[in-house]
């Protein structure tokens, strides 16, 4: 296949992710075996997915954290304020049973989604502000999610702190860092194959919702109408809350959009690595349907401002 060619289907591959998924959780409902001997390596997926990302970036992507740090931690403050307090009342309100309340703990306490600085593109939003907004999650959540989810989470689950720390660096701050270095020091070769890179991801995300769905088939079964609730109240008031921050924040449209986008998309597929490994396959349960529901809202959204621009 020629190189326009390969980018165009990589290119196609990558805005179905969807469908990908969607299709993803029907073979792991029907075909479970097609995913679950794969189950040991969902952290090394995970880890090259990081670090494909981290060829993606640059140095100038991490500059409007030194430039305009006052954005960026007003950023960080509201991603990691309003979602994990929205995720406990909500699971407090809704009474949701133990395994899938840490799991819905867990997706609000997991950095904003890299599919962020898609759709604040596609949204006529503030992509420099995403891309740092996210960088900056990502580079703190190996104390911050932890943290979060032992004051939140061990009242239903027990927590251990360092456990989840170190699983976060192996799988997230290592890979990143080391993708940022193949990226500096071999920028002619990574440039020619950088199209493969969201591919991958979006092959990620695939395999984990499928994964999730293969582990989970006797339990999804019992899955009722609540947990489906918590997870679209979750998402709809994070979208709905960070556009509010950033009106209480004074930041223009476009970065209200942007930070909307941030705090109401997270890395669920990070937030279901750390659910299986940590707690329990069904405490994954919530980050499979975040990570769908919220792309759909945030594709649907960003269309809306489309046609709105900032």
């Amino acid at each position: 296949m020629a190189p326009a060619a390969l980018n165009r289907f990589l290119d196609w591959f990558t805005k179905l992710l969807v469908v990908w998924v969607l299709a993803a959780a029907i073979i792991g409902y029907f075909a479970p075996q097609a995913f679950l001997p794969l189950k040991s390596f969902s952290d090394l997926f995970f880890s090259l997915t990081m670090f494909g990302i981290g060829c993606l970036l640059s140095a100038r992507d991490f500059a409007p954290i030194f430039k305009k740090p006052r954005f960026v931690f007003l950023g960080v403050l509201a991603q990691f304020l309003i979602m994990p307090v929205l995720a406990f009342l909500i699971v407090k309100f809704l009474n949701i049973p133990p395994a899938l309340a840490i799991g819905l703990i867990l997706a609000a306490a997991v950095p904003d989604a890299m599919a962020a600085g898609v759709m604040s593109y596609l949204a006529d939003a503030d992509v420099a502000f995403s891309v740092a907004l996210t960088a900056a999650t990502t580079l703190v959540s190996p104390v911050v999610t932890p943290g979060l989810m032992y004051f939140l989470g061990r009242q239903y689950i027990p927590v251990q702190f360092w456990p989840m720390f170190k699983s976060i660096m192996a799988m997230v701050i290592i890979p990143l860092l080391a993708g940022l270095a193949v990226q500096h020091f071999f920028d002619k070769f990574v440039s020619r194959v950088k199209p493969a890179f969201p591919a991958l991801s979006t092959l990620f995300i695939e395999f984990i919702c499928g994964l999730v769905v293969a582990l989970n088939k006797d339990a999804l079964a019992k899955i009722t109408f609540i947990i489906l609730a918590g997870v679209a109240l979750l998402n709809i008031f994070g979208l709905l809350f960070g556009y509010l921050a950033g009106m209480l924040f004074r930041f223009d449209l476009k970065k209200r959009r942007t930070l909307a986008i941030g705090v109401g998309m997270q890395n669920a597929g990070m937030g279901a690595v750390l659910a299986i490994k940590h707690f329990s396959p069904e405490s994954a349960i919530p980050n499979a349907l975040f990570a769908t529901w919220c792309i759909l809202t945030a594709a649907v959204l960003a269309e809306i401002w489309r046609k709105k621009p900032a």
